[in-house]
């Protein structure tokens, strides 16, 4: 991994691939297939993106306002669609997927080490949060 200038973020994003999400809450990290995203402004960087409140991860986002968006290459396609059919309040994902968390540098959720491309994020509207 390597450092990437904020005002290029969005070239990470678009044609919108599918990508991993991370959360962590009370100690315990998840992570998430996600499909729905799009970039929203380009400096600073904006995006914005769909977790279902039946996801598990919907919660943990909620409640800590952070998440790490983590961009796979093709190769981990099939570990991405085991990912995002099973549910993470009854595993440890990075676990059973053999996924590596590393540590973040300004969330608290970790990004995924087989990713190309993480991005620590920090919640910035709900404004679309459904009541």
């Amino acid at each position: 991994m390597r450092s990437f200038a904020l005002s290029k973020v969005y070239q990470l994003l678009e044609p919108g691939p599918v990508v991993l999400l991370t959360t962590a809450q009370k100690g315990r990290a998840n992570v998430m297939t996600m499909s729905w995203h799009m970039m929203l402004d380009f400096e600073p960087p904006r995006l914005a993106c769909v977790v279902s409140e039946g996801n598990y991860s919907f919660a943990a986002l909620r409640a800590t306002g952070e998440c790490v968006i983590a961009v796979p290459a093709a190769h981990l396609a099939p570990k991405v669609v085991k990912v995002g059919n099973c549910h993470g309040d009854s595993l440890d994902k990075f676990k059973r997927f053999r996924l590596t968390a590393v540590p973040a540098r300004s969330v608290a959720p970790p990004l995924v080490g087989e990713c190309f491309a993480n991005l620590e994020c920090r919640v910035t509207d709900t404004s679309m949060v459904q009541k």
